[in-house]
């Protein structure tokens, strides 16, 4: 059994997305961002960093005691080698799906959750910044869309916990200022990977989180 402890943002989409596909046993529980849960002290226990998601493996393969997880790449990484599903053994496959895992950790989350931050979020206009992360952005975009030019998936030909890291990362697309039109490649993946059973199940009720009030507009339908 896997505990997730979770809200309905791209992160926590993010390890949703693996639980669902690779059809884990887990039950979720709900963290309240709004009302500062991530800060108390039994969630600071297993995420030290008061973020969202965390997980406890209630069954690891050494069979020892339980194990808490926080950062969402390290957590894909953990559930991916415990299954041994979504990611690629050899070498060479494994060093390309690493590489996309950590770009979208350092670089497409970070920079796009600042686009949001400033374009939605911002008690008020902050014009460098809105142009700057939104440029940076639609830059990362770029990056995916060549990569993707010439494969079906980010690391390769299979679905990987590379495509799970960034997927939820695009679905905010329009918040975020880009237009998915504008990325041939980028484009169709994210098409692919909306349609898959899982996403679907996943996002199926998702709130948007850069919706406005009173804009209850379902993440999905991004």
């Amino acid at each position: 059994m896997i505990d997730l402890y979770y809200a309905p943002t791209p992160n926590g989409l993010k390890i949703r997305l693996f639980l669902e596909e690779a059809g884990l046993e887990h039950r979720i529980l709900p963290v309240v961002l709004s009302r500062g849960e991530q800060f108390k002290p039994e969630f600071l226990a297993i995420s030290p960093n008061n973020r969202i998601p965390a997980i406890v493996d209630h069954a690891p393969a050494d069979g020892g005691a339980p194990i808490p997880m926080f950062e969402s790449g390290a957590i894909l990484m953990y559930l991916a080698e415990k299954t041994q599903q979504f990611l690629y053994t050899d070498t060479r496959g494994r060093a390309e799906m690493a590489q996309w895992l950590f770009w979208q950790m350092a670089g497409l989350g970070p920079m796009a959750g600042q686009a949001g931050y400033f374009r939605v979020y911002a008690s008020e206009p902050v014009p460098f910044a809105i142009e700057r992360y939104t440029n940076e952005t639609k830059r990362l975009y770029g990056v995916l869309d060549k990569r993707l030019a010439t494969r079906a998936f980010v690391a390769g030909n299979s679905y990987t916990i590379a495509d799970m890291a960034c997927y939820p990362w695009i679905v905010p697309h329009a918040p975020h200022g880009q237009n998915l039109d504008e990325f041939e490649n980028l484009k169709r993946w994210f098409e692919a990977v909306k349609e898959r059973p899982a996403t679907r199940r996943v996002y199926d009720g998702v709130p948007d989180v850069y919706a406005r009030p009173g804009q209850a507009v379902a993440a999905a339908a991004k």
